[in-house]
């Protein structure tokens, strides 16, 4: 049986400073071999070269076999570097751009394809909430918004939950209101790993970080620990 994964990040990782890694070290140990290929997908930057310097920085240092995929330049075949990669990582930024991008190249159905053959899918902020049915973006510049994503798994997801002090009062509000009836949200330094698409492990890279899923119970809001 194929074991599928997705590492989910709330925020952090070497987009913001190499460190220690240990984000991207878990990842990885996901992998049973040595120099595991991943490939990184930048859309949601604009294809960044300083985002896209960091990842080759991080993951040749963990002795990964490592490349990128471009769309803001010419664009390789996406089916044939997907599919054969061990690791997809995608990186943060705008996620309503990043998925228009993806739905004009089809990319979406190859990653879904890679997903259901056993290829480890991750990413942080963007790159996390784009697995999930809907996400919760700040991809508008005045207001949080709920939008949809590629329905990989099941559920509606919040990264930065600790980090952006308008996310919980935003999910609150939603929630409150039955505009969506619960989200799961994951804090800075910390990431949700989902295996088989229903079993769901918080893992803290920081301290005591954590992921919830806020939901409606009886007209109170309930936060449960992950």
């Amino acid at each position: 049986m194929v074991s599928k994964n997705i590492v989910a990040i709330g925020g952090g990782g070497f987009g913001r400073s190499l460190g220690s890694l240990e984000i991207e070290k878990y990842i990885i140990s996901l992998i049973s071999k040595k120099r595991p290929k991943i490939c990184f997908i930048p859309t949601a930057s604009g294809d960044s070269s300083l985002y896209k310097l960091n990842f080759y920085r991080a993951f040749s240092k963990l002795d990964c076999i490592v490349s990128h995929i471009d769309f803001f330049s010419r664009t390789e075949n996406l089916a044939d570097k997907v599919l054969t990669q061990d690791i997809i990582y995608v990186g943060g930024g705008n996620t309503k751009s990043m998925l228009a991008v993806w739905k004009e190249w089809n990319l979406q159905n190859i990653l879904k394809i890679a997903y259901e053959r056993g290829i480890i899918m991750s990413g942080v902020s963007a790159g996390a909430i784009c697995w999930f049915d809907k996400g919760i973006t700040d991809s508008f510049a005045k207001e949080l918004s709920i939008i949809n994503c590629l329905g990989i798994v099941d559920g509606i997801a919040c990264p930065h939950f600790d980090e952006e002090k308008e996310r919980e009062p935003y999910v609150n509000d939603v929630i409150k209101k039955g505009i969506i009836k619960s989200c799961i949200c994951i804090e800075g330094n910390c990431a949700l790993h989902i295996k088989n698409d229903f079993q769901y492990s918080s893992i803290d890279f920081g301290d005591g970080k954590k992921c919830f899923r806020i939901f409606k119970e009886n007209s109170n809001l309930k936060k449960e620990i992950i």
